[in-house]
This record gives C-alpha cells, sequence and structure tokens, in this order.
C-alpha cells in the first residue's frame, strides 16, 4: 500500500471515471440547452416579425381613440349649448308667462273697476 505508482495509477482511474461520468451526464443537458437556444431563437424570429404589426396596430388604435375622444367632446359641447340654449327659452317662456299673468290681471282689475264706476255713475 506503500506503493505510489499504484496510488498514482488507483487516482487516475477514479479521475478518469468521474471525468466520464460529468461528461455523460453533461451530454443530455448540452442536448437540451440547444433545444432551448432554438426554441428561444424561433421566439426572436416570431416576435422580430409580429412586433412592428402589433406596434402599428396599437398606434392605429390610439389615434382612433383620441379622434373619437375629440368627437366625444365636441358632441358634449354642443349638448352643452343645447342644453343652456333650452334652459335660456325656459326662463324667457317663464318670464313672459308671468309678464301675461300680471297684464291679465290688470286687464281683469281695469275691467272690474270700469264696471263698476259705470254702475256706480248709471245709478
Amino acid at each position: 500500500m506503500t506503493e505510489p505508482i499504484f496510488w498514482l495509477g488507483f487516482s487516475l482511474c477514479l479521475v478518469s471515471i468521474s471525468l466520464t461520468a460529468v461528461l455523460v451526464t453533461l451530454i443530455p443537458v448540452a442536448q437540451e440547452l440547444s433545444r432551448a437556444a432554438r426554441s428561444a431563437e424561433k421566439l426572436f424570429d416570431t416576435l422580430n416579425r409580429e412586433f412592428p404589426n402589433t406596434l402599428e396596430a396599437i398606434k392605429a388604435t390610439n389615434i382612433e381613440l383620441t379622434e373619437l375622444s375629440g368627437e366625444m367632446k365636441e358632441g358634449v359641447k354642443s349638448a352643452s349649448g343645447a342644453v343652456k340654449q333650452i334652459d335660456h327659452s325656459l326662463v324667457t317662456a317663464k318670464k313672459q308667462v308671468e309678464n301675461a299673468q300680471i297684464k291679465s290681471r290688470s286687464f281683469w282689475a281695469g275691467l272690474k273697476a270700469g264696471i263698476r264706476t259705470w254702475q256706480t255713475y248709471n245709478n
């Protein structure tokens, strides 16, 4: 057991067995890494082809939404103006009705006073 050549040979044999075991287990790992790299490359190619089209579609949608938003703002402003005009018309109509009531009361009061005066002078 004190033979250094034996221990050297035995150590080299163990190292070579260990390296062989590592290489045997490393081969499937390398194959899987290669497959994963190919899949990633396919994914990147697909993204490279599809991403610009998707970005253009998103930009077009954004432009359409901006235009629709502007149209909605204009519609709301128009509706607001119409509501203000209707409100103004209602206020004006209310004032005219009040004036008509006052004038009709004045007319009837004047008519009653005239009838009373006429009756007083005729009696």
